[in-house]
């Protein structure tokens, strides 16, 4: 058989799985926190037809002939990579004082359930890759008991005014008669005398390649190996377990913008761009697959 039949499939493949990354992107153009695809292809091995020559040289080193370059035959294409874009989307102004958006690197930490046996001094939480996700998407609320929690339940973490140190679920009391939160992270109340109490500071963790995290769904991403989550100070983030993120606006932490969302970084224009070309791949691919099949065609009608 053909190789260009085979190279053929292999591109329809790769254009097959690029069309489903900008269907998702697409289909996603309005999740707040959302963080794009991006396919990228390399060749696949190459037949060597023969290899690269050197220059040639008589017994009394005068040269007799220059070098050869190899003869090579591709067999096709694959999928390099699918990359997650981590690039700020826009901003929408909602003037809801739990929806929070973030203006520059971080991502809001979110924790289930709480722990008494925490490794964490004056921590009510057990922080660790385990049960931790993180997430851009900012719109949040709260629940019966007052916590600050997300769409799925999961508590943001924070620390608290009892332990400034740790990790906590931030809470606003049901007295409380209004509550804001700073760009700072920290959330204030006025409580029932007209005094204004600050229950705890939102934290944010960063990481060196946040390409590298993992989407698990509902707008949250967990952690890998390769995703280099990094701490204040060197040394904070031993065996998984987190023991220091960054209060927003320091040490390069975004800030946190309250009374507005974070919009997709999905492009509509790119992606339906990014959608043509790969239907014309698709198509000349296809395009290979036929002419390579009308020669066998020719090649059977030799013998008659």
């Amino acid at each position: 058989m053909l190789r260009s039949m085979y190279s053929g499939i292999s591109g329809m493949k790769g254009f097959q799985t690029k069309l489903d990354v900008i269907g998702n992107n697409i289909s996603n153009v309005n999740t707040y926190g959302y963080k794009k695809g991006r396919v990228t292809f390399q060749d696949m091995m190459s037949q060597s037809l023969s290899v690269a020559e050197g220059p040639a040289q008589d017994q009394a080193g005068m040269p007799l002939r220059g070098g050869k370059n190899p003869s090579q035959v591709g067999l096709g294409s694959q999928v390099g990579s699918i990359d997650n874009i981590h690039t700020q989307g826009n901003r929408q102004t909602t003037n809801r004082p739990l929806d929070l958006a973030l203006e520059g690197d971080g991502m809001f930490m979110l924790a289930e359930g709480n722990n008494t046996n925490s490794p964490i001094s004056g921590s009510d939480i057990f922080i660790n890759d385990s049960n931790n996700t993180f997430t851009r998407s900012g719109n949040f609320y709260l629940d019966q008991e007052g916590y600050i929690v997300n769409s799925s339940g999961k508590y943001l973490v924070g620390s608290s005014a009892e332990a400034p140190d740790g990790f906590a679920r931030l809470q606003i009391p049901d007295n409380a008669k209004s509550f804001s939160i700073a760009s700072d992270g920290s959330v204030n109340y006025i409580d029932s005398t007209g005094s204004q109490v600050t229950a705890g500071t939102i934290k944010l963790a960063k990481f060196s390649n946040p390409s590298g995290l993992n989407k698990v769904g509902g707008n949250e991403f967990e952690m890998t190996d390769n995703a280099g989550l990094t701490g204040p100070v060197e040394g904070d983030n031993v065996d998984g377990v987190i023991n220091a993120l960054y209060t927003p606006g320091q040490n390069g932490a975004a800030s946190v913008v309250s009374g507005a969302l974070e919009m997709s970084n999905v492009d509509l224009s790119e992606e339906f761009t990014e959608m043509i070309t790969a239907q014309r791949g698709f198509q000349a691919n296809t395009r290979i697959i036929t002419t390579s099949d009308e020669i066998l065609q020719e090649l059977v009608n030799l013998k008659r």
